[in-house]
């Protein structure tokens, strides 16, 4: 029977571990034990990473909507408060998108809630 040996399985893992450290910088793409540790602290920071874009696009939505809505005499909060009042259902996404690039639909909007 053949002797059984992990070098396979090692060469495997490691080869996993350099190709998730591709591109960066010095010792952290080359040297094993560097390189994980980098690996395993990109792969946290991007988990956090996806959950903070969400934050981030929400709060320039936000800003958005509150610019275009002070052009016309309101503030953000009386905004969405008259929107939700007159049952009006369009997400901020929307709502900034139309500020944005369709001023005049956004217009026809606090003409209406108004």
């Amino acid at each position: 029977m053949p002797r059984s040996v992990p070098a396979v399985a090692s060469r495997q893992r490691r080869k996993k571990m350099f190709k998730l450290a591709k591109g960066f910088y010095g010792r952290r793409k080359n040297v094993l034990t560097v390189a994980k540790n980098a690996v395993d602290k990109a792969l946290k920071y991007s988990y956090f990473g996806r959950k903070q874009k969400k934050r981030e696009f929400r709060a320039l939505w936000i800003q958005r909507i509150n610019a275009a809505a002070r052009e016309h005499g309101m503030s953000y909060s009386e905004l969405i408060g008259k929107l939700s009042k007159s049952e009006i259902n369009i997400n901020r996404k929307v709502l900034a998108d139309l500020a944005m690039n369709q001023p005049e639909a956004f217009k026809a909007i606090i003409d209406k809630v108004k």
